[in-house]
């Protein structure tokens, strides 16, 4: 039951692929207006290489809120802005590399 990355080959436990990906990457964090004047949080930037049902979920939990994933993009339920930057450093994304707005 030996799992190897696709990518580089290491095992799972060792592969490191994910983190440098994360390093690279600039999140945009901003609200929207839905319908009937409710608030969502959108967070894009993310690419694919990054597991963003789990990031999805982990958010999800954390702020006791609804979401869902659309392509790369999540959106959350709700205004998180405030929150969502230290969750986001937590999960192993870079504080500067992160923009509210």
């Amino acid at each position: 039951m030996d799992q190897t990355c696709p990518k580089c080959g290491l095992p799972k436990e060792l592969c490191t692929c994910e983190a440098l990906v994360k390093e690279k990457e600039v999140i945009k964090v901003y609200n929207v207006q839905k319908r009937y004047r409710k608030l969502a949080t959108v967070i894009e930037g993310m690419t694919k290489d990054v597991d963003l049902k789990s990031v999805l979920k982990e958010l999800k939990h954390k702020l006791a809120c609804g979401g869902t994933l659309k392509g790369t993009t999540i959106e959350l339920q709700g205004d998180h802005k405030k929150k969502i930057k230290d969750l986001l450093v937590k999960l192993g994304f870079p504080a500067e590399h992160i923009e509210i707005s």
